[in-house]
């Protein structure tokens, strides 16, 4: 008996002594705690920033740079009008990209959509390689990404919604998808029911538009809403394949926009949406280890090397806006 208890401690030992010479390798999840979410420029429209189009050809809302910053990013500006080479470097140093709304022509030579096509085929690329990178647009971006999505064939729909705060009406499988599948029930309960999602846009992508593009089968539709004269379009996409999200409303007016009139959303609850949104684009941003192999070359291209401008006084859509050169 005495014999047989040392034997099975000596056998023990010996497999521990094993174990520990030879530990089990157990793969760490990495995470990009240093994110860098590039957000395209786009064109400056005449009449709307009529008074800085002299000096300036460029720009981008002050609130999508808070809007990513607000979840833990930084922002790089990326400019419109370079070629490939351009968009194939600075790509390459991003973990995710902001197509942000506006109101520019889908048909301006070397404008917003020409440099968004360069930026969609690179991420599609990046994915198709195991690279895991996102794209996020939020109204007129939303509608960009759509329009790539279809091989830049126009299908948009005129519409009216403009200074609509509505809720989002889900489709019965938008728990199916990335962007609302783990959300918390307090968060759906928000969506579903107050009016949080800030609308202004006069055009609209609808479930018959991509049927017309036949984009049924790639974009998942999970939420749907009506303009002002009860046309049903869509508010939330993603592709199936891609992380690539859409939101035709705007998130990040409801925590940094405050042009009076404009039925901007200001509640707690509105705040919370906000927030919900950028997290998500930042979380998946941090799937990606891209980064700046030179650090003074970062330094010289995060936004902070540029100032916004107070815009709030000339009856501006926007409170702050960054103006730039497209040579910058």
């Amino acid at each position: 008996m005495i014999v047989q208890l040392f034997t099975g401690f000596f056998a023990l030992l010996s497999t521990i002594l094993i174990v520990s010479a030879n530990p089990v390798k157990r793969s760490i999840p990495k995470i990009n705690n240093e994110p860098i979410i590039g957000i395209l420029s786009q064109e400056l429209i005449p009449g709307l920033y009529s008074s800085y189009s002299n000096e300036y050809d460029s720009y981008i809302a002050a609130s999508y740079i808070k809007f990513v910053e607000g979840a833990g990013a930084q922002a790089v500006p990326i400019w419109i009008g370079k070629n490939s080479t351009y968009y194939e470097d600075i790509m390459s140093k991003l973990n995710g990209v902001l197509f942000p709304g506006g109101d520019v022509n889908f048909f301006v030579s070397n404008g917003y959509a020409d440099a968004g096509d360069i930026i969609y085929k690179i991420a599609k690329r990046y994915n198709d390689n195991g690279d895991y990178f996102p794209i996020l647009g939020i109204c007129l971006g939303f509608e960009l990404l759509t329009y790539l999505s279809a091989n830049r064939v126009e299908h948009r729909t005129n519409c009216t919604s403009v200074c609509q705060a509505i809720p989002l009406n889900f489709t019965p499988v938008f728990n199916q998808s990335k962007l609302f599948g783990s959300t918390s029930e307090k968060i759906i309960n928000i969506l579903k029911t107050d009016n949080v999602t800030a609308n202004y846009h006069n055009y609209c992508v609808t479930k018959s538009d991509l049927e017309r593009v036949n984009l049924t089968d790639s974009l998942r539709v999970m939420s749907l809403n009506n303009d002002e004269n009860g046309l049903e379009f869509i508010s939330t996409i993603e592709d199936k394949k891609y992380p690539f999200y859409g939101l035709q409303f705007h998130p990040e007016k409801n925590d940094y926009e405050w042009v009076k009139g404009r039925n901007i959303p200001h509640s707690r609850n509105a705040t919370i949406i906000n927030q919900y949104f950028a997290d998500f684009l930042v979380i998946e941003a941090r799937k990606n280890f891209h980064k700046f192999e030179d650090e003074e070359e970062k330094l010289k291209t995060l936004i902070y090397n540029y100032n916004p401008t107070y815009t709030g006084l000339k009856k501006s859509l926007m409170i702050q806006s960054y103006f730039f050169k497209t040579t910058s």
